[in-house]
C-alpha cells in the first residue's frame, strides 16, 4: 500500500507566550512507493470521459465496504470492500472523499471532476476507486475542508495536518503540521488567511479553544467550553464550536462564549454555510436526552434561538439547503425544513418510515446530506436511498442499494469554491468521531 506518510516533524521554538507549545513542521508527502497517486485532474485507471455537466457523487458505507453512487441516477457505480467501522468525509476538492479507517485517512476517488478553462469548466468522469493513498493517523478523527484547505485531526496523537484541497492526490502535496500538547478527541479548521482554530484538551476532558495565526502564534483563547466538540464555518468566516453548555464563536479576531439557557444545554454538532450567518446545531438538555429541540446561532449577534420540532432526531439528521434552509430528519420520517432567520418550520417532507435512534451510535441510522441543492436520505430499514426535492417538498427519486447503509457523504463533481486556493507566500512554515456519539457519556 502506498502511504502518504507525514515526514518527521521539525521541532520549532515558538514564542514563550504560546501556551500550546506546538511542534510545527512543513514538508511534502511521501507515497513510499514508485508509483504516484492520481493527480487531482488525471484518473489512474482509465482515460477520462468528457461530459456536459458536473456529475455529483455519493459515498455510502456498509458493514464490510462502501459504495459510490451517481447522485443524479442513484445508480451504484462502485462497490469496494473495506473492513471495520469506517467514517466518510468530503475531501474538499469536489471529487474525492476521505475515509477514516484503520491506519489513517484513506482517499476515495468519486470519479467525477471539473477542470476550469477561462470563463467555463470542462467536466469529466472515470471509474470511482478506493485508492491506496493514506494519510497516516493512529486514530483518524475529524476532517474539515474550508477555503481550499483540508485539515485532519488525529485523536490518537493530537497531530493536525493541513494541505491545499486541490492537491490532495498529488505525490508531493505540501503539509502544514503541528501537534497539540496532549492527544484528545479534537478538531481544527483553517481560515483563508492561515488562521487556525484548534481544540485543546486531554483524553479525560476537553474545554479549550485556541486561535493561532499563520505563524503558529496564539492570538486568542478560551477555557470555558466544557466537552468542546465539532465545528462549522458560517458567512464571513465566522466559526462556531460546540460546548456542553452552549458554544464558542470566533469572529472579528475574538472568541465569544454563547451560553445555553439551560445549565446542561449541549451543542455538539454544528452545520453552517458560507452564505448564511445562522448556524444550525443540535441541542440536548440532559445526557440521556432524545432531543426534539435544535439551536440556531446568529453569528452576527452571538444570540442563540431554540426551535422545537415535532419529533426527536439524531446527530446525523442535519444538513443545510442550497438557500441556507436548516434541515432536520426527525423520528417520524419527515425532513423538517426550517427558515433559519425566523426559526419557523416552513415544510415537513415525508421521506422514510418512522425510526428511532438505538443505544449504539455505530448502528445504521438514517443520514442526510445535501449535494447540488438536492437532499439525500439513507434508510437502513429498507436499504434505500432517497433524493428529496427541498423546494418542491417531495421525494424525487428512490433506489435500492442492496446493502444496509450506514454513513453518507457527497461531492459535487465540480470545482469547489477556493479549491485552488494558495497562500500568498505559497507555503506554510512550520458523529463525535465520536461526533457520532449521542452524548458525552458514550465517549
Amino acid at each position: 500500500m502506498r502511504l502518504l506518510s507525514p515526514p518527521p516533524l521539525r521541532a520549532a521554538a515558538l514564542a514563550a507566550a504560546l501556551p500550546l507549545a506546538l511542534a510545527t513542521g512543513c514538508g511534502t508527502a511521501d507515497t513510499g512507493g514508485t508509483a504516484a497517486p492520481a493527480s487531482a485532474t488525471t484518473p489512474a485507471a482509465e482515460e477520462p470521459t468528457e461530459v456536459g455537466a458536473n456529475k455529483p457523487r455519493l459515498a455510502v458505507t456498509y458493514d464490510g465496504g462502501l459504495l459510490v453512487v451517481d447522485a443524479t441516477t442513484l445508480e451504484v457505480l462502485a462497490d469496494e470492500s473495506l473492513d471495520g467501522f469506517n467514517r466518510l468525509n468530503p475531501a474538499g476538492d469536489g471529487r474525492h472523499f476521505l475515509v477514516s479507517t484503520q491506519g489513517g485517512f484513506r482517499l476515495l476517488d468519486g470519479g467525477a471532476w471539473a477542470e476550469p478553462h477561462g470563463d467555463h469548466s470542462h467536466y469529466y468522469t472515470a471509474d470511482p476507486e478506493l485508492t491506496d493513498v493514506v494519510f497516516d493517523a493512529e486514530k483518524p478523527g475529524h476532517v474539515v475542508a474550508h477555503a481550499g484547505r483540508t485539515v485532519l485531526f488525529d485523536d490518537g496523537t493530537g497531530e493536525v495536518t493541513a494541505f491545499d484541497s486541490a492537491h490532495i492526490a498529488d505525490e508531493d502535496v505540501e503539509l502544514r503540521q503541528f501537534s497539540t500538547p496532549e492527544a484528545h478527541h479534537g478538531v481544527a479548521v483553517e481560515l483563508e488567511d492561515g488562521t487556525m482554530l484548534v481544540s485543546d484538551g486531554t483524553e479525560e476532558a476537553r474545554s479549550g479553544v485556541r486561535i493561532l495565526d499563520a505563524d503558529g502564534e496564539e492570538i486568542a483563547a478560551r477555557d470555558d467550553c466544557p466537552a468542546v466538540h465539532g465545528e462549522t464555518v458560517a458567512a464571513d468566516e465566522a466559526i462556531v464550536i460546540g460546548c456542553q453548555d452552549g458554544a464558542v464563536l470566533y469572529t472579528g479576531g475574538e472568541l465569544t462564549k454563547i451560553q445555553s439557557p439551560d445549565a446542561y444545554g449541549r451543542i455538539g454538532n454544528q452545520f453552517g454555510t458560507d452564505t448564511s450567518p445562522i448556524v444550525l446545531g443540535d441541542y440536548e438538555r440532559s445526557a440521556e436526552d432524545r432531543s426534539s429541540t435544535v439551536a440556531l446561532i446568529d453569528t452576527t449577534t452571538a444570540e442563540l434561538r431554540l426551535v422545537d420540532l415535532p419529533a426527536p432526531y439524531w446527530y446525523r439528521s442535519f444538513a443545510r439547503g442550497e438557500n441556507g434552509e436548516a434541515l432536520v430528519l426527525t423520528y417520524d420520517g419527515s425532513l423538517q425544513v426550517i427558515d433559519p432567520a425566523t426559526g419557523t418550520i416552513t415544510s415537513s417532507i415525508p421521506v422514510t418510515g418512522a425510526w428511532e435512534e438505538s443505544d449504539d451510535w455505530q448502528d445504521p441510522h438514517p443520514n442526510v446530506v445535501v449535494v447540488d441543492g438536492m437532499a439525500y436520505v439513507t434508510d437502513p430499514a429498507t436499504q434505500q436511498i432517497h433524493a428529496v426535492d427541498i423546494e418542491g417538498g417531495e421525494v424525487w427519486k428512490s433506489a435500492d442499494l442492496g446493502v444496509t447503509p450506514n454513513e453518507l457523504a457527497g461531492v459535487s463533481g465540480d470545482v469547489e469554491e477556493h479549491a485552488a486556493h494558495e497562500h500568498e507566500d505559497g507555503e506554510h512554515e512550520g458523529d463525535e468521531h465520536e461526533d457520532d456519539e449521542h452524548t458525552e457519556s458514550t465517549e
